[in-house]
């Protein structure tokens, strides 16, 4: 039997309605497990920078929680570097924070192209059995060739030697600047010194391989075919640690420690 035209475009309309609201509803169901596993998959990533987690192990969600109990989250103030006790860490949203004009200021000019610094940051503190800081999980962004790179960088106690650092997000290119995911390079950052004796951020990663940090403290290895993910990574890391970024936070922390070893 022939249809009509008008049949026919009724038809396709009301299947395309019904295949939007089925999609939608599947969104908006799902949205709550996407949100748990995204924030689950940035508390391991805070592990693998820290050095709590091996690269390649596997952790489920009551594994990851029970390796968080020594790890203090808190929320700062990027500005004064101080503790903001009146905001959750559990519900806090930095990227939102970011992308807000209320909530945020205009980044001065940076080649990381980063357009907004967040008034708040969430960090993460490792204390150790005393409650002293043994390491300090930082959050960091930035450019690369293709996409912004989301990340952590982690510090010992001194709040001068990497840690760790890991990259939860990015859009680089596969087998080139997608090797900031590979563990060989990231083990090439432990060890490295951020802060030169003028306390300017000037760890670097480096065109071709790298001395061991006791002979070259500041270069790191850089990534093979890729100098302008390379470059992107220095650039998000000064940013980060210099003045706009972590920098009074930092000095703030230095400032406690000072104090209590001449208590």
């Amino acid at each position: 039997m022939q249809r009509s035209p008008l049949y026919t475009i009724l038809f396709a309309t009301a299947v395309c309605i019904v295949c939007a609201i089925v999609v939608s509803s599947a969104a908006v169901s799902l949205k709550g497990r996407q949100d748990i596993n995204a924030a689950l998959d940035k508390q391991r990533n805070v592990l693998q920078a820290a050095g709590l987690m091996k690269p390649g192990e596997k952790l489920d969600a009551e594994q990851v929680a029970e390796r968080f109990q020594n790890v203090a989250m808190e929320v700062i103030d990027m500005a004064t570097g101080e503790t903001v006790p009146d905001i959750d860490p559990l519900t806090f949203d930095q990227a939102r924070e970011a992308k807000d004009p209320a909530t945020s200021t205009l980044a001065p000019p940076n080649p990381s192209l980063v357009k907004r610094i967040p008034n708040h940051a969430l960090v993460y503190k490792v204390l150790d059995d005393d409650g002293d800081i043994e390491s300090l999980v930082l959050p960091v962004e930035g450019y690369g060739l293709w996409k912004t790179l989301y990340g952590f960088l982690a510090l010992e106690g001194d709040l001068n030697t990497v840690r760790g650092i890991t990259f939860y997000e990015h859009g680089e290119t596969p087998g080139l600047g997608g090797e900031v995911d590979n563990p060989r390079w990231k083990a090439h950052w432990v060890g490295r010194k951020v802060f030169g004796v003028d306390g300017e951020p000037k760890i670097e990663v480096i065109k071709g391989f790298a001395p061991p940090p006791d002979q070259a403290p500041y270069k790191v290895d850089g990534l093979s075919g890729a100098t302008l993910t390379s470059r992107g990574v220095t650039n998000l890391v000064h940013l980060w640690l210099g003045d706009e970024g972590f920098g009074p936070y930092l000095d703030k922390l230095a400032q406690q420690h000072d104090s209590r070893e001449a208590a």
